[in-house]
């Protein structure tokens, strides 16, 4: 299986690679005819990028979760906040969901908060252009609108926004910290009221911070050191981990840790991937954050979606920290001028554009190019993924038939002179 994978992988990438060439080539002289910049308003990408990053251990590690789910209480999903929407996995959530009302809880936790849109206080590492002129979403309004959406669900018993560092405070000033969190835990733990206390189980995408969640859980409600393996890519979790205790159990000499039973424990899972993303863009922006291992997506694919966000947001982020005269649209223009910055050069000082696009995706990744999110978070597009997430789950095998024979009938559509409906679905 594992063979198979890395054919499409590596076929896939080829394409991307192609595309990102010929989108260079179409967006390179996209200026107004005063000779102004135009960024570009809408991101052309390859329908041949590569749709899935769904591996073996995904598929077993789901199954196991099946497996297990019966004895657990509690299911923390985390989601990166950067990409709310697109980090959420409905396969995972129909495969772990409650069949009844106070069945099993769950958690909803936005992670990496820091990292996106600010809620008023700009500093100097990020735009105010971006926002104040409407094209970007400011991080007051994505909270406030996910937590209406969530609060209709019958079995989301919180949301909470964290940062990546232990005790870092939501960016819109709520105190949504890993305090906080521990006591919402023990608010359900105390619910269901067992005596042998209760386990939780934490899920998400890919490198959505699961682990990282947990250590911090366990320091914060332990004192103990970290008890799950940690990186910055994914795939660093492989199995289901043996359940980790990080809140104490029911004592005769506290009264606060009455209801608790035995305590609460907690088991990671690995990340677990969407079986086919059928939108190439979403693709994009989980390559973007990291949820996608580096490298599956060629890095200057990733370094051009990232310049179409921050000539979007504000040109002037990379424009002074790289020394570019003006801002571009081409993605080797821009990749030149970082990697002649940072000394991201080969052999006989030719530069190493690969290379300055690793260095450029991991500074935004850590939030030195800017803050901000890469979808939209509205009514409306909280809706539109409801609904995509109704349609049944298909193997990107099946995927691409279908998609083949929707290019034919396209072709077929054209022959005849009859115009495709709006959207482009011929299906």
């Amino acid at each position: 299986m594992s063979g198979t994978i890395t054919g499409k992988v590596a076929a896939g990438a080829t394409a991307a690679v192609t595309s990102a060439v010929e989108n260079v080539a179409r967006t390179a002289t996209s200026l107004t005819a005063g000779g102004g910049f135009a960024p570009r308003e809408v991101y052309e990408s390859s329908t041949q990028i590569t749709r899935s990053y769904y591996l073996g251990h995904h598929a077993s590690a789901l199954n196991k979760m099946r497996q297990t789910i019966s004895n657990v209480g509690l299911i923390i999903e985390c989601r990166d906040f950067r990409v709310p929407i697109c980090s959420w996995n409905p396969l995972l959530e129909r495969s772990l969901a409650a069949s009844a009302a106070g069945e099993r809880s769950r958690i909803i936790v936005y992670t990496k908060h820091d990292l996106g849109p600010p809620s008023g206080n700009f500093s100097k590492e990020t735009s105010i252009e971006g926002y104040t002129n409407g094209r970007y979403q400011g991080g007051k309004d994505m909270v406030k609108t996910l937590k209406k959406y969530h609060k209709n669900s019958y079995t989301t018993k919180d949301v909470m926004f964290l940062g990546t560092s232990a005790g870092t405070r939501s960016r819109n000033d709520a105190p949504n910290n890993d305090k906080h969190l521990l006591e919402s835990i023990k608010r359900i733990a105390r619910e269901a009221d067992s005596l042998t206390g209760m386990r939780a189980m934490v899920v998400g995408m890919p490198n959505s911070g699961k682990s990282t969640l947990l250590n911090r859980l366990r320091a914060k409600g332990m004192g103990l050191p970290k008890a799950a393996q940690t990186g910055a890519t994914p795939g660093v979790t492989r199995k289901i981990g043996t359940p980790v205790r990080i809140i104490v159990g029911e004592s005769a000499d506290d009264p606060s840790t009455a209801g608790l039973g035995e305590g609460v424990f907690i088991m990671d899972t690995p990340g677990v991937f969407i079986p086919y993303v059928s939108d190439p863009e979403d693709m994009l922006r989980l390559a973007l954050v990291g949820c996608v291992k580096d490298g599956v997506i060629p890095s200057v694919t990733v370094a051009d979606y990232l310049l179409y966000h921050l000539n979007l947001v504000d040109p002037k982020l990379y424009t002074r920290k790289f020394d570019l005269g003006k801002p571009t649209n081409d993605v080797h223009e821009f990749l030149r001028a970082v990697a002649t910055r940072t000394g991201k050069l080969r052999k006989g000082s030719e530069l190493n554009l690969e290379n300055a696009a690793d260095w450029v995706v991991q500074a935004w990744r850590r939030g030195d190019l800017g803050r901000f999110a890469l979808e939209r978070v509205t009514e409306e597009t909280l809706a539109q993924a409801v609904e995509k997430a109704r349609e049944p789950t298909v193997s990107i095998s099946q995927a691409r038939k279908r998609e083949k024979e929707q290019r034919k009938v396209a072709q077929q559509m054209k022959w005849a002179g009859i115009t495709a409906p709006p959207g482009g679905s011929v299906a």
